[in-house]
């Protein structure tokens, strides 16, 4: 068995919803943080609502303008996590508002490094998990993932996992239905999914933190300049 004991998990749930307790999405996130908790990794829940975080692409919004900004605080919980799961609900077949926000957020910190000259998001990886009542689920989830890839976090295999009810209003995830079952929790499409994932999200983690992460030759800020040993201003190479 594969010992997950050092690993740190962040949770950010970027519901709608006011209170944390009426999120539906937060529910996913719990059954995949119960595995990684089972297995030695250190779990951390961040309900984004409940911070003030404003929307922009700098690293700390009151200096341009906003009075309050706690994601410099919430910074340093995902630059210490090795995995980052996003939650989401949908809205019109895309992630909520809140989650673009986050996106924004973590997109404000690409300018920083690691002490290899890299992406500070490199060794890092990410998931998401999606709930809703509308279909959307591998959209956002290809959404995401891009965006989390892009930045510099590894995506596992099957990275993404979620429920959602049948099209029109109805019972959302983790709702009490009539026969006194609870919507969703019996789906094995949705349990065999989060199972993957988040299983994948620690062997993934375990793997770049063994490793010591990315080496870094090739793929650090003096990348291009280091490109030109292996031909690029060869006049062979550019023919």
């Amino acid at each position: 068995m594969t010992d997950f004991i050092g690993l740190r998990a962040l949770y950010i749930n970027t519901s709608l919803k006011k209170q944390p307790s009426e999120s539906h999405t937060a529910l996913l996130l719990a059954a995949s943080s119960a595995i990684m908790q089972g297995q030695g990794v250190q779990i951390e829940h961040l309900y984004l609502l409940d911070h003030q975080v404003p929307p922009g692409v700098y690293p700390d919004m009151t200096d341009h303008g906003w009075e309050r900004d706690d994601w410099p605080k919430i910074w340093e919980k995902v630059k210490a996590a090795d995995i980052l799961v996003i939650g989401t609900p949908l809205w019109l077949g895309e992630e909520s508002s809140v989650c673009r926000v986050l996106i924004e957020r973590l997109y404000a910190m690409s300018g920083e490094l690691n002490d290899r000259g890299q992406s500070v998001f490199y060794g890092k990886v990410g998931g998401s998990v999606i709930t809703g009542n509308e279909d959307g689920i591998k959209h956002v989830a290809m959404t995401l993932g891009f965006a989390l890839n892009h930045l510099g976090y590894t995506i596992p295999p099957q990275a993404d996992c979620g429920w959602i009810g049948e099209a029109g209003p109805g019972p959302s995830y983790g709702d009490d239905l009539d026969d006194g079952s609870r919507a969703g929790f019996d789906n094995d499409f949705t349990q065999r999914n989060t199972t993957i994932m988040t299983w994948n999200l620690m062997h993934l983690a375990r793997i770049l933190r063994d490793a010591g992460g990315y080496p870094n030759e090739g793929n650090d800020r003096n990348a291009w300049k280091a490109g030109t040993r292996f031909g690029f201003e060869n006049p062979e190479y550019r023919s």
